[in-house]
């Protein structure tokens, strides 16, 4: 074998074993980040996972459009996992949590199984849920003594949070807007940042308070993290002190 032929012999094969090396390197990364992302949001390959659907304020078992979107932006991380998703109108979820994990859209007002894990889950949180349009705390979020009442349009808030709890420790996922664009805008913020989520918390929970800007321009897309209410919103408020009983009126 001549020189020429032996370089090139050696230059075919140094070539083949360095796409071999990397195409090694990217798939263990890419396993990595999919184990990662499955251990994030407890969805390992073939488990089945709970889709809780809300219905349209004043309609009888519609969904807002918005929420629909949502729904798909959910259904595309839950088909990354390499899940499987069943869809579950909130008045039909007659079970517990924690054996799958479980993506719980809208406010309590549209939703009875958000409101029962506001109840049980965020006793510190509570959203007002009075129809009447006028009223001035209509849709007000409060948590920690602070209430974030929504300007339609301009500044709207919605709580995403991920918890666990039940016998198989899987997490639910909570996404409690004032609006349904906002519901949309929480699935938004979770896909995009995710990782620096899981990095952050782990397996462990969360619940976030964020503000969606200016929703009639920009839709669900601006979204600004107002702060990690998690503390605040798994503490009980203390009882309110019963009130003294006035002391009898000396006898004459």
């Amino acid at each position: 074998m001549n020189e020429d032929l032996r370089n090139v012999v050696l230059g075919v094969l140094a070539t083949g074993v360095s796409a071999t090396l990397g195409w090694l390197t990217r798939t263990y990364l890419w396993r990595r980040k999919l184990r990662r992302k499955q251990a994030f949001f407890g969805l390992p390959g073939g488990a089945a996972c709970l889709l809780v659907v809300n219905r349209e304020a004043g309609s009888d078992g519609a969904v807002h459009r918005f929420d629909v979107f949502a729904l798909l932006e959910l259904a595309a991380l839950i088909k990354d996992c390499g899940a499987n998703a069943e869809i579950v109108q909130h008045d039909l979820a007659r079970q517990g949590f924690g054996d799958r994990t479980e993506f719980c859209l809208g406010g309590p007002y549209s939703n009875r199984r958000m409101a029962a894990h506001l109840r049980s889950l965020l006793p510190g949180l509570t959203m007002n849920v009075d129809t009447d349009p006028d009223h001035p705390d209509r849709a007000a979020l409060v948590v920690g003594g602070e209430s974030y009442r929504p300007e339609k349009g301009l500044t709207e808030y919605v709580v995403l949070a991920r918890l666990t709890g039940g016998e198989g420790g899987r997490p639910v996922f909570l996404f409690c807007g004032q609006r349904a664009i906002t519901n949309q805008a929480a699935t938004r913020y979770l896909s995009r940042h995710h990782e620096k989520l899981a990095r952050k918390y782990g397996s462990g929970p969360f619940v976030l308070l964020l503000k969606v800007v200016n929703s009639q321009a920009y839709g669900p897309d601006v979204v600004e993290l107002v702060a990690d209410v998690t503390r605040a919103a798994r503490t009980a408020p203390a009882p309110e002190p019963e009130p003294e009983p006035e002391p009898e009126p000396a006898a004459t």
